[in-house]
């Protein structure tokens, strides 16, 4: 299992991003989580709402959700990260299952 970590503008976009990415089938669920973020952007510090999607996928998925979300996403530089996991094997199947 691989876990997808995406950055939002807001939990509009979250959603936005997080349809498309299950309709494709290109993830299993996604949890919309609200975040704060503080960053240097363009040399200055920003401290910002935002929210992340952490996606269940697979690896031989992940370039594809990069590929989708770089579509849609709002940000010059959206910040796409991929997490190693594992899961119990009953939700592994499902997800996999969820994912053809």
């Amino acid at each position: 299992m691989t876990l997808a970590y995406i950055i939002c503008r807001d939990a509009v976009e979250a959603e936005k991003i997080s349809l498309r990415l299950l309709k494709k089938r290109l993830i299993a669920c996604a949890n919309i989580v609200p975040i704060r973020s503080m960053y240097r952007w363009k040399g200055k510090l920003m401290n910002e709402a935002e929210n992340v999607i952490i996606a269940k996928t697979n690896e031989k998925n992940f370039n594809k959700v990069v590929s989708e979300v770089r579509k849609i996403h709002s940000y010059e530089i959206p910040c796409i990260l991929k997490i190693g996991s594992s899961a119990n094997k009953d939700f592994e199947k499902w997800a996999d299952k969820e994912m053809k």
